[in-house]
């Protein structure tokens, strides 16, 4: 659809435009309700951090996993049809919660995990290149800003439920005056019983998400949504994977995606951690991830404003590096300056995804679709890295700091690579 004026989002599309841009909000839901899930499931479930976060590596390995598939599937058929296949996988994934808090076997709650996002990778497969699509190309890259900016919204939700309905009722996290868990202390009758409460008590807020993804599915069948060419009968998955790999912008914007989904996942993943250091609970270390998603929804808005006076790719490698010094902070400040640190890191990762995206996806024509995978495929950097932090934090201390301060080398390191992208993108394919 092609919009001669540069409107962002024209008249025209407007009601799928904000049909599709739902969906942004609800699987930001589900990303980040899952991610205070590692520090719940390590105390109720008694395992290391490291294999909590098999919780991000279920998560996210279900993008890596059904990404290509994915693209391919809505390439021989539609968007609408890959919007609709994503929806019906995220609610089966979900209410999977159910069967899996009965039996009360993490690896089922794992399971359950990979299924609900072999849904969200068809989702974002599909709803990334189509919002792309929905209008002029010269202003693709803020009309994609502009919807991600609903993802946060979803998230916020999604950490609110986290904090008020799910930590705060966990009994497994009930202190004793001395900041010590009183679960620890417990016999193995008692315990079995305040696992079982805890477990449901994580099972509800997911099966009720199932339920508003089959209302969202029903909406989506009914509702009437324009076609694109990027959608036909014609699959050349081959030809198309050929020129992505010569398309060096693109081949980088992959690697740069897969650090930044890393660094973002790390951060707001363990940030509990971080909190538990300073004898803060995990309810409360909550509401310091809802204000770093607060101000990484303000930050998106702005960024996405900025765009309009500024290089998309300046305000990439600006951002990076600011990600960067906060982070710094983050490891070598002890205290709440470090946690403060690590929550305005959260401000400048708020344009990466979408702005990393636009720019890899920049001029690729017919290949937006499959390109389009290989950028949700690189959303398993949330899978790989948090395992790796977990067993660093599970070290309790390195090169005479607390292990959970150097953990976050990893997403140091993360935004450097982002950093680097930006500069390239800005100097040498500009």
């Amino acid at each position: 659809m092609s919009n001669k004026n540069g409107v962002v989002v024209s008249k025209e599309v407007i009601v799928p435009f904000i049909l599709i841009t739902s969906l942004f909000a609800l699987w930001g839901f589900a990303n980040d309700i899952t991610n205070p899930m590692v520090a719940a499931f390590k105390t109720v479930m008694e395992i290391s951090n490291a294999k909590a976060a098999l919780i991000q590596f279920a998560f996210y390995g279900g993008y890596a996993t059904m990404a290509i598939p994915a693209a391919l599937f809505v390439k021989r058929y539609s968007y609408k049809t890959g919007i609709l296949i994503g929806l019906a996988l995220y609610a089966i994934g979900a209410l999977l919660f159910f069967p899996a808090a009965q039996f009360g076997i993490f690896g089922f709650f794992l399971l359950s995990l990979y299924i609900l996002t072999f849904g969200l990778a068809f989702l974002e497969t599909t709803a990334n290149p189509y919002i792309l699509s929905m209008g002029d190309e010269r202003t693709a890259t803020r009309r994609l800003n502009l919807a991600q900016s609903f993802n946060p919204m979803g998230s916020l939700l999604g950490m609110f439920v986290a904090s008020k309905f799910i930590l705060t009722s966990l009994e497994s996290d009930v202190r004793d005056d001395a900041g010590r868990l009183v679960f620890n202390t417990l016999s193995a009758a008692e315990k079995a019983a305040i696992r079982t409460h805890d477990l449901a008590v994580i099972r509800n807020p997911y099966v009720l998400l199932g339920f508003v993804v089959i209302l969202m599915f029903t909406i989506i069948a009914l509702a009437k949504m324009p076609k694109h060419k990027g959608a036909g009968h014609s699959v050349h998955a081959l030809d198309s994977f050929k020129r992505l790999v010569k398309n060096v912008k693109y081949r980088e914007g992959v690697v740069a995606q897969v650090f930044y989904v890393a660094a973002q996942i790390m951060c707001w993943t363990f940030i509990i951690q971080y909190a538990d250091n300073l004898g803060i609970d995990k309810a409360t270390a909550q509401n310091y991830n809802i204000l770093a998603m607060g101000i990484f929804l303000s930050s998106r808005f702005i960024s996405t404003l900025l765009m309009k006076y500024f290089n998309s790719r300046l305000l990439l490698t600006v951002f990076a590096i600011g990600g960067m010094v906060t982070l710094l902070g983050t490891i070598f400040i002890q205290g709440m300056g470090g946690l403060y640190c690590l929550i305005g890191t959260s401000a400048f990762m708020s344009l990466m995804f979408p702005t990393i995206y636009g720019i890899a996806l920049n001029g690729v024509g017919d290949d937006a679709i499959l390109g389009a995978a290989g950028l949700v495929m690189a959303i398993v950097g949330g899978a790989l890295m948090p395992p790796l932090q977990g067993a660093i934090i599970d070290m309790g201390a390195v090169a005479g700091m607390p292990a959970v301060n150097f953990s976050f080398i990893l997403p140091l390191i993360s935004l450097m690579v982002v950093a680097i992208y930006g500069y390239r993108t800005l100097k040498v394919y500009n």
